[in-house]
């Protein structure tokens, strides 16, 4: 049984245009989850111990202003097209596009103010939340009149996240959640004691600017071997890695596939993630650096989280070779992740 509860969590600046922000609260006996209507951002997930603690699992703020701020896209929903797109530039039937570029020399997670950096209209469901904008022709220098659906619900152990939309124009599209997990707690200063497996055969060998070089390389004795459980700090260390950017390519097809599972053995934690992308990005928190003040004061070093997020390839609307990322007029775009908590 899911109760959902909805309250206040702030306002936009007036720069933003004002607007309430709303936040839903989702419970079942065994997580805890809540979202706001800002950038469908994931702020808390609290999940149970072996001995049946209670502990939030996902980085991220006390207050809307944190979200606002500048930051690593924490928990939020990124759009229209995850990940990075080399040089922001892109041609479809012709017609050159340019987005705007906030990643070095390329464009990143939707650019200046993508899907994590806008308020959206919910609408509380049985058991979850559902949210919806209309992302405008143009916006970011993408084609169409995107409409978007981003729909959470709780259901037990298992967070399900669906994606859907349909554009008056061709557009490339791939969305996901950035939430950042540390199954030890948010705040804890590392992912080392964490034991991970993707699978994976295949991973995207990328440049110095993180844009896939086209190779799909086999994982087979190499550090992107994560077929079988590895324990994530010795792993770097075995194989000189700084960290995990990099996409993994998972078996193709609709159908719902378990692709990772993280195990955390000092608290008995385990997440698994099914989804039905055709690819999941493995990010070790890199770029955290100790800067950011997050929940209840807590400050979040480099490797002191990890995302997955599924999703289409890199630069796939660039790749002829890479899974289709174009949603044509009359078609929809719909893909669900879950994540599945439990304890061993």
């Amino acid at each position: 049984m899911t109760t959902v509860r909805r309250e206040a969590f702030g306002r936009m600046p007036p720069e933003e245009g004002g607007g309430e922000v709303e936040k839903f609260v989702l419970q079942s006996d065994s997580v805890r989850v809540e979202i706001l209507s800002f950038g469908c951002i994931i702020t808390t997930l609290e999940t149970k111990d072996r001995d049946g603690h209670f502990s939030d699992v996902v980085l991220g703020f006390d207050t809307l202003e944190g979200y606002t701020r500048k930051h690593p896209f924490f928990g939020a929903v990124v759009g229209r097209v995850a990940n990075r797109i080399a040089k922001g530039r892109f041609s479809l039937d012709g017609k050159e596009h340019q987005l705007f570029l906030n990643n070095g020399p390329n464009s990143l997670h939707g650019g200046a103010k993508g899907f994590d950096k806008v308020l959206w209209s919910p609408q509380v469901l049985p058991s979850g939340v559902r949210f919806f904008r209309l992302s405008p022709d143009g916006e970011e220098g993408y084609p169409g009149d995107l409409r978007v659906w981003v729909t959470y619900t709780l259901s037990g152990r298992e967070l399900a996240i669906n994606y859907q939309a349909q554009s008056s124009k061709t557009t490339p599209i791939s969305l996901t959640n950035h939430a950042y997990f540390n199954l030890a707690g948010q705040g804890s200063q590392d992912v080392y004691d964490h034991e991970i497996s993707i699978e994976a055969d295949s991973y995207l060998p990328v440049d110095d600017t993180k844009i896939p070089t086209g190779e799909v390389a086999a994982v087979q004795g190499t550090g992107f071997d994560l077929r079988q459980p590895v324990e994530l700090g010795k792993h770097l260390q075995k194989f000189y890695l700084d960290g995990f950017d990099h996409n993994f390519c998972l078996h193709q097809g609709q159908d719902r596939r378990l692709v990772a599972r993280v195990f955390h053995p000092p608290t008995g934690r385990i997440m698994e993630v099914h989804t039905t992308q055709p690819g999941i990005q493995f990010y070790t928190g890199n770029n955290l650096d100790g800067s950011l003040k997050g929940k209840g004061a807590a400050t979040y070093p480099k490797h002191s989280a990890f995302c997955l997020e599924t999703q289409n390839w890199p630069d796939a609307v660039n790749r002829p070779h890479f899974p289709n990322v174009l949603l044509h007029p009359g078609e929809e775009y719909n893909h669900t992740t879950w994540l599945v908590f439990s304890t061993a």
